[in-house]
């Protein structure tokens, strides 16, 4: 009996022991994600670029502790939606340690405004950004975009159809450039014309169907629509000006399938453009790893922003 209890003895010390480790270690760990997603910065919020309907819309400046120049504009966009309070700068951790600074975009919400006005308002936020940028401490040929979702559509629309601002207009803000020199995007659309297997698909060669009120009245006719739908797809306006784009896609995504990315990416391979496509296995319409993705957007951003 007693020799039983020395070895039991034994056990429960190195047991505790064991514990005691992974306590420790978790603690280490939570430290660590707490440190890292903290990082040193300063915010400059609620910054009004323009007016849309009576309405400010607002930026908000994101400037790490050892800013390297180059700025990365957040587009603060779901279902073409938008809350300035939903941006985080935790999320954009990754971006912050590499030394971008963010720029958080928000837009009024659809249908309060209409998709192609929002279209408008993030293109003018990006000639804002640029006419400042000596006020932020930003080279203006250094400016990278981000988004998922609609904000990835967005995203997408300043990388194809951004370009020279009005020489003659009586803002100096619309005078700037609103081209970006890259993008990185989580699911974006890129053909609202071909919707594809899409669940907002209705087949009747009209506007996604949780989203008819989102384009405008004249969106319901179908004529209309054709043109709306051709302006409003990035796919359409690829180039051999395209910037660099980095994608991450779900392959088992209903809502934009991952043919909206894969065939934007043969597009811009036909005309000679950089389109990188990571395809998540399983990942739906977001995906619990998407932290991770946003980092390697991050070090992809800071190489093609040097």
């Amino acid at each position: 009996m007693v020799a039983f209890m020395f070895p039991m003895r034994r056990f429960v010390r190195l047991l505790l022991k064991f514990i005691l480790g992974i306590v420790l270690l978790a603690v280490l760990l939570f430290g660590a994600g707490w440190w890292y997603f903290h990082p040193e910065f300063t915010r400059t919020a609620g910054i009004v670029y323009a007016q849309r309907n009576g309405r400010d819309l607002t930026l908000d400046v994101v400037r790490p502790a050892h800013a390297s120049g180059s700025c990365v504009l957040v587009m603060v966009s779901g279902g073409w939606k938008s809350d300035a309070k939903k941006f985080y700068p935790w999320m954009g951790a990754s971006f912050l340690r590499q030394g971008h600074t963010l720029v958080a975009v928000s837009h009024l919400s659809q249908p309060q405004a209409s998709v192609q006005e929002i279209v408008e308002d993030v293109q003018h936020a990006a000639r804002f950004v640029r006419h400042h940028a000596k006020e932020y401490g930003i080279d203006p040929n250094r400016i990278g975009v981000f988004g998922g979702s609609s904000g990835g559509h967005l995203s997408l629309m300043l990388a194809t159809r951004g370009g020279p601002g009005d020489p003659k207009a009586a803002d100096p803000v619309d005078r700037e450039s609103s081209a970006v020199q890259a993008a990185t995007v989580f699911y974006p659309v890129t053909d609202l014309i071909n919707l594809g297997p899409s669940t907002e698909n209705l087949h009747d060669g009209g506007p996604p169907k949780s989203y008819r009120k989102a384009f405008g009245p004249k969106a319901t006719d179908l004529k209309e629509w054709q043109g709306i739908g051709h302006d409003l797809s990035p796919i359409f306006y690829v180039s051999n000006k395209l910037p660099p784009v980095y994608i991450a896609h779900g392959d088992a995504d209903t809502l934009v399938p991952l043919e909206q990315s894969t065939r934007f990416r043969e597009k811009a391979v036909e005309q000679g453009r950089e389109v990188t496509l990571t395809v998540e296995s399983g990942g739906r319409h977001g995906w619990s790893t998407m932290l991770w993705d946003a980092h390697l957007f991050a070090g992809w951003m800071t190489e093609k922003l040097r």
